[in-house]
């Protein structure tokens, strides 16, 4: 949850200058803090109370599953979907009141019968600590606290998401100047993991957010650690990673964590999505049930086109990529809603096999990307990084297959007839993708 650096690539780290200590603060009751005036109109100030520092130093872990381990890939089996609150809110509109109508939507939208059942709340929840340093909620902006809205989640057939960091400073502390302190989980680890578990949450987004600058922490162990945390709380808590790809976690991440951003924020642009498919090339062989790459939440309807709405939802399926929705689900509309829910799409997502997809091709403006699926059926998209209409062919043999296929365009849902030699596209809009489905016959 960073901004893009201007010519960082996937595996480049950030070289940054950090002001050694960092102010921590430790607050005291919710009810102490209304009295002392911190909270004001809804805003949280920063209160200087002090309380120990945490250490710093790396700390120890002990071995964790393997990448076939039992319990952390026992979980998401399939890529997750749901709403994130970070892209429509950000920092200063996050509430409970928002929070809620948005999975109000979700669910009388039918994106929840989708698929799309995570309710992530993201950073500027938090209002810092109690007297016995568990973590509390802004009482303005979530007055019914967080363990009431996860059984509001819950009751709506929901799962309840939430956003912590491994160092001291939350993103929104770095980068929206929100002003709460001591809310990060250094020195916390097991208090926080516990406290999550009692609230009811079921996914925990935890962005590493310049731990290794602030805090010298390391990606794998300060990860690794919050892992253990959460397995002893004998809650099943799905954990979604973020460290930007800076330390290739898909080489570690497997067995620690079920999901992993593979790049820096995507923002709704053409560029940004492009890179962010283009980063993907090469990754396939780490994903499978339990362990996913991430290339980062859904931009629909915040400022793409059409053809790369469609792009990002087909190869985001292709990708076997966790799908969150990132805007107002009350005001999205339908042609949206009817993209996000199109059954054909999710169910090249979620197919159990859970094989991310490889590029195949690169040539004259169409990249070809292929996916097999559990049933022997195959995936094929073709997308269109020019600026121009074109189509395009791949023959079986490319794809490793042999025999008669039925051809389906799942983007639109029509038959294409059957093949038993080559597969062409239909023509594909400037930026847009063509996915069909190949299914043998007899």
């Amino acid at each position: 949850m960073i901004p893009q650096h201007a010519a960082a690539g996937r595996r480049v780290r950030v070289i940054a200058f950090a002001v050694a200590g960092v102010l921590v603060a430790g607050l005291g009751t919710t009810a102490a803090l209304a009295a002392t005036g911190a909270f004001s109109a809804g805003r949280v100030e920063t209160i200087t109370t002090p309380r120990p520092t945490p250490s710093v130093t790396e700390p120890e872990v002990t071995p964790t599953p393997t990448p076939t381990g039992p319990y952390r890939e026992g979980l998401a089996l399939t890529p997750p979907m749901g709403w994130n609150s970070w892209n429509y809110l950000r920092c200063n509109d996050l509430s409970e009141a928002a929070v809620r109508s948005a999975a109000d939507a979700i669910v009388s939208r039918g994106l929840a019968s989708a698929g799309y059942d995570y309710i992530v709340v993201d950073d500027c929840w938090q209002a810092g600590r109690d007297a016995n340093g568990v973590l509390i909620a802004d009482p303005a902006r979530f007055p019914s606290g967080m363990k009431a809205l996860g059984d509001y989640l819950h009751s709506k057939g929901l799962k309840f998401g939430i956003y912590a960091v491994p160092g001291t400073v939350t993103c929104a502390n770095y980068w929206d100047k929100y002003p709460v302190r001591g809310i990060g989980s250094l020195g916390y680890e097991a208090l926080d993991a516990q406290t999550f578990a009692d609230w009811g949450v079921d996914f925990l987004k935890y962005d590493f957010c310049r731990a290794e600058i602030n805090d010298g922490l390391v990606e794998q162990a300060a990860f690794t650690l919050m892992e253990q945390e959460l397995v002893k709380t004998g809650r099943d808590i799905v954990l979604s990673i973020s460290e930007y790809g800076e330390s290739q976690p898909w080489t570690w991440a497997p067995g620690i964590a079920n999901m992993w951003r593979t790049s820096h924020d995507l923002h709704p642009n053409w560029k940004s999505l492009a890179d962010h498919i283009n980063a993907e090339a090469g990754l396939s062989q780490y994903a499978r049930p339990g362990a996913w790459n991430d290339p980062d939440m859904l931009q629909l309807a915040n400022g793409l086109g059409p053809n790369e709405n469609i792009t990002q939802m087909a190869m985001w399926c292709m990708l076997a990529a966790p799908l969150f929705i990132g805007t107002d689900p009350a005001t999205l509309d339908q042609a949206h809603v009817d993209l996000l829910t199109n059954p054909e799409l999710l169910a090249i997502d979620q197919d159990p096999l859970g094989r991310q997809g490889d590029r195949l091709r690169d040539a004259d403006g169409i990249q070809v990307w292929g996916r097999q699926l559990s049933d022997g059926s195959y995936a094929v998209a073709f997308w269109n990084t020019s600026y121009s209409n074109l189509s395009s062919s791949v023959t079986l043999a490319e794809l490793g297959l042999s025999g008669t296929f039925t051809v389906r365009d799942a983007v639109n849902r029509v038959d294409l007839g059957t093949t038993a030699d080559v597969v062409g596209s239909p023509v594909v809009g400037a930026h847009g993708t063509a996915l069909l489905r190949l299914d043998p016959v007899g």
